[in-house]
């Protein structure tokens, strides 16, 4: 017996396009430019503390933009939301590709944030919706497989793109697929969700915006200021006080932005736990591996993206087995054994000199992007099957947000870290570059240690054994 969708539409496939294309553009801006940032910092004549705003920003923007997903889908159509969302995206990146001075690059990049943050949860949400129970796995499937496989060939694509021309065809790059999803969503895309127009808790939503931007403003200012300098303890400062005031807020709403009672099961809290650790220990090493190999090694760029791809194409290939996993094994084991692994590789990469061979970095690599992947999904499946009904949808929100915080958070870390190791060191710029990211590394071992020792506490259910 087949079951029927919950919302009927005339081509649900079509009206996945405008969404899928969105969120592949989204996800490859995300973790392409770290590939363009030696060449952005020499062309926008800004540091190495400047220039990781493009990346911490654009992130910082769609965790902004995230938890209001659903609040502002009972305000507005799906339609008018996503083709918002992509003709901000398309403002966004010719902002960044005209921009003279690193602020208008900047502000092109958050304005792009925002279509990103709009796109993301949608496409799951409207997936859930328009498609019939038996066909719900093979879709989030390939909606899961446009979020990974973007990250392992953006880095490649990069590459190319600036070995031929400059960093403002990166941007450039992204228009046409952004078209291609505005005329797919215009012609094909109707609206799924009821429009109930509840309250708005502005409160709440400047407390977010203002919590987490002083928590990575902090972060981030400490590569350039130091971390016990004013600007930085107010920043840290301000952003705990207004997130401490935002989560006791959530917890006393009838009708809270982020459902923080999520946080009282269990398997819920320690599989996000390790979800979050996981996802800085990839961005920390994915920012700082390219940045790493054009100053350190002294390699071109185009070469840097195809150094890059296999630990890419791997991190994809390893999260669509991953998530099976868990069905068989639990999360238990698959988290452990990958943190082990993810280990191996951080250590490997702490060792890296100016003259480390290709082959090393690659492998290296490669380790650590099977290692990673494979604590991810089990744990992400894990956290959330703690959960049932309305709290399921609150529990993935949760960890979509504090996945992108989190990220953002980590690179800003990173940097802070490849600094102090720049400067503790005289010699060459590839020399002390290189020892800044050993320092770099060290922190995304600690983060992988840390996983483990949270991996230690998941309970998996009886069924799973």
């Amino acid at each position: 017996m087949h079951l029927q969708a919950r919302v009927s539409v005339h081509h649900p496939k079509l009206a996945m396009v405008s969404m899928m294309l969105g969120a592949f553009v989204g996800m490859f801006s995300e973790t392409s430019l770290n590939i363009a940032l030696p060449q952005l910092m020499a062309q926008l004549h800004v540091n190495q503390s400047k220039i990781q705003w493009l990346v911490t920003g654009y992130m910082l923007i769609i965790g902004i933009i995230l938890p209001l997903s659903s609040l502002i889908t009972k305000w507005f159509t799906t339609r008018q939301v996503i083709i918002f969302a992509l003709c901000d995206f398309i403002i966004g990146s010719i902002i960044s590709a005209m921009g003279n001075g690193f602020a208008v690059v900047l502000v092109g990049r958050m304005i792009q944030g925002i279509g990103t943050g709009l796109i993301l949860p949608l496409m799951f949400t409207v997936a859930m919706q328009i498609f019939p129970p038996q066909k719900i796995g093979a879709v989030m499937g390939m909606c899961a497989l446009v979020i990974m496989f973007a990250p392992a060939i953006g880095p490649t694509l990069t590459g190319i793109l600036l070995g031929v021309g400059s960093w403002r065809w990166v941007f450039w790059s992204f228009v046409p697929f952004l078209v291609i999803a505005l005329i797919f969503a215009i012609t094909s895309l109707e609206n799924i969700s009821e429009l109930t127009k509840p309250h708005v808790d502005v409160i709440s939503i400047l407390a977010s915006a203002i919590g987490f931007s002083g928590l990575i403003a902090g972060v981030s200012f400490a590569s350039e200021s130091g971390w016990l300098s004013a600007k930085v303890l107010g920043s840290l400062i301000i952003g705990v006080l207004a997130l401490v005031f935002y989560g006791y807020r959530q917890l006393r709403l009838d009708e809270p932005i982020l459902n923080l009672r999520v946080f009282k099961h269990t398997n819920f809290r320690t599989g996000a736990a390790i979800v979050m650790i996981d996802f800085g220990i990839i961005l920390s090493a994915m920012y700082l591996l390219p940045q790493y190999i054009q100053n350190g090694m002294a390699l071109p760029v185009a070469l840097t993206g195809i150094i890059m791809l296999p630990g890419g194409l791997v991190n994809a290939i390893v999260s669509a087995i991953a998530g099976r996993m868990y069905d068989n094994v639990g999360a238990k084991l698959p988290a452990r054994l990958g943190l082990v692994i993810a280990l191996i590789g951080a250590i490997l990469l702490a060792f890296v000199s100016t003259k480390t061979a290709i082959w090393y970095v690659i492998m290296a690599h490669i380790i650590l992007m099977v290692g990673a992947p494979l604590a991810m999904s089990p744990s992400q499946t894990s956290a959330l099957n703690s959960l049932s009904g309305r709290e399921s949808a609150d529990g993935s929100t949760i960890l979509n947000t504090m996945q992108q915080i989190i990220g953002a958070l980590a690179t800003a870390l990173a940097t802070s870290f490849l600094e102090v190791g720049r400067h503790a060191v005289t010699g060459s710029n590839a020399f002390t570059f290189t020892n800044g990211v050993h320092y770099g590394f060290y922190f995304t071992i600690a983060l992988v240690v840390i996983g483990l020792l949270i991996s230690l506490k998941i309970q998996d259910d009886a069924n799973n054994h």
